[in-house]
């Protein structure tokens, strides 16, 4: 499988680093960092690290054949971009892609709250089938401490991206 994450905008950065370190090794992973995030990264196994301004890079092409990819923290900014078709970038050309391509994209939306301009990009985007998925917990996990909220964001994710995982308590007939 190989998974596109890009990384826009700063806060909450650290997410999305967890959520590419997270990921199987067996996935081969694309990581796009906006200027703006601005985070210094070691090459790991099975990583490739794009610049965003590479817009020739592999993840530019459909025929390149990424299944899925995730914006994840995902700035009103590129949101806005992406919804009007604005692929000035590799993040935004990358989505670009996978909304021609009918392959899954998922953003993570972070900043609250959401204003009517950006409802109505999120809105536009859904209809066409991007999954539109901030981090939201959820409060059945008996998550105690940041760590196991951000594995269950994490774990959520993994769950669109069609990623097997085992990052959160998974609701059973033990909570009805």
């Amino acid at each position: 499988m190989k998974i596109v994450v890009g990384i826009s905008g700063a806060s909450g950065a650290a997410l999305g680093l967890k959520l590419v370190r997270a990921l199987p090794s067996d996935v081969q992973k694309h990581l796009i960092l906006s200027d703006h995030a601005q985070i210094v990264l070691e090459k790991e196994e099975n990583l490739t690290l794009h610049k965003n301004d590479e817009i020739w890079a592999s993840v530019a092409s459909g025929s390149y054949g990424a299944d899925a990819m995730i914006i994840t923290p995902c700035s009103m900014n590129t949101l806005a971009k992406i919804a009007c078709g604005i692929a000035d970038n590799l993040i935004t050309r990358a989505a670009a892609v996978m909304i021609k391509e009918r392959r899954t994209l998922v953003l993570a939306p972070r900043e609250i709250p959401f204003s009517p301009i950006a409802l109505e990009n999120m809105l536009k985007l859904s209809r066409v089938g991007v999954i539109i998925a901030p981090p939201v917990l959820a409060y059945y996990g008996d998550q105690q401490d940041l760590e196991s909220m951000e594995n269950f964001m994490i774990g959520k994710w993994f769950d669109l991206l069609g990623i097997q995982n085992d990052l959160y308590k998974r609701w059973d007939d033990s909570h009805a």
